[in-house]
C-alpha cells in the first residue's frame, strides 16, 4: 500500500504487529458541509427519487418493475467482480433449475446475489439493518459458489487486501483495518445507521456504503454485500415503497471512477467527490428505472393487444402477465403458474411462440426452456442508459 497517497486520510494508517500497514477509517461524520454544486445535485437526485417512489406507488403491479430490475442488478453488481452472466442466462437457469445442464459458475453466483437481495427484503420487515443482517446476506451470497470456503456469514479473523491478481500485502493497492480493529469499526457503522441524524437520506446512504467498503469486513464478497445494502437502506428508511432503485448498473458503467471516488475518500478525505458521484448514480438510475418501466408497460400493452387480436385463450393472457415477472418458462412451470393441465399449458406456450413473444432457447426435444426475448431485451438494453445520460448532461 502506497502510504504517500494518504495525504489527508479519512482515518489513520496503522502498522500492525505483523509489520504491515493498514488503513483504519475514522468514525463516519455526523454532519458534513457541502458546496453549492453538490447540494444542487443532491437536491435533483432526491427529487428524482421521490418521482420514482411516486410512480412505483401508482403501478398496478410493482413486480412488473421490481423483478426485472432486481435481475439486472444481480447481473451487473456481480459483473463488477468479474462474472460474465447475462439477464437471459439468469432467467433461463431460474426456469430450468437443477435440470439445466452445464450451468456456468457465474450464473450460480448471480442467482445467489438475487437470493441474498430477496432474503434481505424479507428480513427488513422485522429486522433492522444491522451486523446480524449483513452476516445473513453474506452467507446467502456465498452459499455453494466461489468463495464458499471463505467463512460465509462470518466477519474475517485474518487480514485481507485489495490489488491486482497475484499481489501480496506489501504491494496491495489497499489494506483495510486489521482484524483486531474490525469490531470497533463495524460497531460505529451500525450505530450510524440508527442514530437520529439530520443528514439527507442519499448522503447517509453514500456514507454508509463508503464506510462498509473501507472496512471490508469479509474475506470475499464485500463489494456485492455493500451494493445490496444501498437498496435495502433506501427501502428500510421508507424512501422507496418497493425495491426499484439499483446503483450497480451505474457503478459498472463507471467502474474506474467508482473505485477512484471511494479511494479518494480514504486517501484524501474527498467526501464531496464521492457524494457527487453517488448523487449522479441515484439521479441516472432513477430516470433509468422510470424509462424501463414505461417501456415495459408499453411492451406489455402491445403484447396484450396482439393476443386479443388473435382471440387468445385466457391461459395465454395469464401466461403473458407472468412472463413480465419471470421471463423464462418450461412446460411444467407454465402448468404450475396457470394451474392447468400440461395440454392447456402447451397450447398457451405454443401460441406465444407463434406470436414471437416466446422463443425456445435450448434446441432440445426434451426439457425445453422458453425465453421472452423482448422482455429480456427491455431489461438488458444499455441504450436506455446512454439516452438518459445524454439527456441529463
Amino acid at each position: 500500500m502506497d502510504r504517500s497517497a494518504f495525504t489527508k486520510p479519512a482515518g489513520s494508517l496503522t502498522r500492525t504487529p505483523q509489520d504491515y500497514w493498514a488503513f483504519v477509517p475514522a468514525r463516519l461524520p455526523r454532519e458534513i458541509s457541502l458546496g453549492p454544486e453538490v447540494v444542487y445535485l443532491l437536491s435533483e437526485s432526491d427529487r428524482a427519487l421521490g418521482e420514482l417512489a411516486g410512480m412505483t406507488r401508482m403501478l398496478p403491479n410493482p413486480e412488473l418493475l421490481v423483478a426485472p430490475l432486481s435481475r439486472r442488478e444481480a447481473v451487473l453488481s456481480s459483473r463488477i467482480e468479474g462474472t460474465q452472466a447475462s439477464v437471459s442466462d439468469l432467467a433461463l437457469f431460474e426456469a430450468a433449475g437443477e435440470a439445466a445442464p452445464h450451468v456456468p459458475a457465474d450464473v450460480r453466483e448471480v442467482q445467489n446475489y438475487r437470493k441474498a437481495m430477496n432474503h434481505g427484503l424479507e428480513r427488513i420487515e422485522t429486522l433492522p439493518l444491522s451486523l446480524r443482517l449483513v452476516r445473513e446476506l453474506h452467507s446467502k451470497l456465498l452459499e455453494g459458489v466461489r468463495g464458499q470456503e471463505r467463512t460465509p456469514g462470518e466477519f474475517r479473523t485474518s487480514q485481507n487486501w485489495i490489488g491486482p491478481p497475484g499481489c501480496v500485502l506489501d504491494n496491495a493497492t489497499y489494506v483495510p483495518p486489521p482484524p483486531y480493529e474490525l469490531l470497533t469499526c463495524l460497531g460505529d457503522w451500525e450505530s450510524f445507521l440508527h442514530e437520529d441524524l439530520k443528514i439527507p437520506p442519499i448522503v447517509r446512504c453514500a456514507l454508509m456504503h463508503y464506510q462498509f467498503e473501507a472496512i471490508h469486513p469479509f474475506l470475499d464478497g464485500n463489494g456485492r454485500v455493500g451494493r445490496l445494502l444501498v437498496t435495502l437502506f433506501l427501502c428500510t428508511s421508507r424512501h422507496l415503497p418497493s425495491p426499484v432503485l439499483y446503483l450497480s448498473p451505474f457503478f459498472e458503467r463507471n467502474r474506474d471512477e467508482y473505485y477512484e471516488a471511494l479511494r479518494a475518500v480514504s486517501e484524501q478525505s474527498l467526501w464531496e467527490q464521492w457524494l457527487e458521484f453517488f448523487a449522479r448514480a441515484v439521479l441516472e438510475q432513477c430516470h433509468d428505472a422510470m424509462v424501463r418501466s414505461q417501456r415495459l408497460m408499453m411492451l406489455q400493452e402491445a403484447y396484450r393487444d396482439d393476443l386479443f387480436a388473435v382471440k387468445a385463450a385466457p391461459s395465454a393472457h395469464r401466461l403473458l402477465e407472468t412472463l413480465f415477472v419471470n421471463p423464462a418458462t418450461t412446460l411444467a412451470l407454465a402448468g404450475q403458474w396457470l394451474e392447468v393441465t400440461p395440454m392447456s399449458a402447451s397450447r398457451a406456450i405454443r401460441l406465444l411462440v407463434e406470436r414471437d413473444i416466446l422463443r425456445e432457447a435450448t434446441g432440445r426435444q426434451r426439457d425445453r426452456v422458453y425465453l421472452a426475448h423482448g422482455i429480456v431485451k427491455a431489461v438488458e438494453d444499455e441504450s436506455y442508459a446512454v439516452e438518459i445520460k445524454s439527456s441529463l448532461e
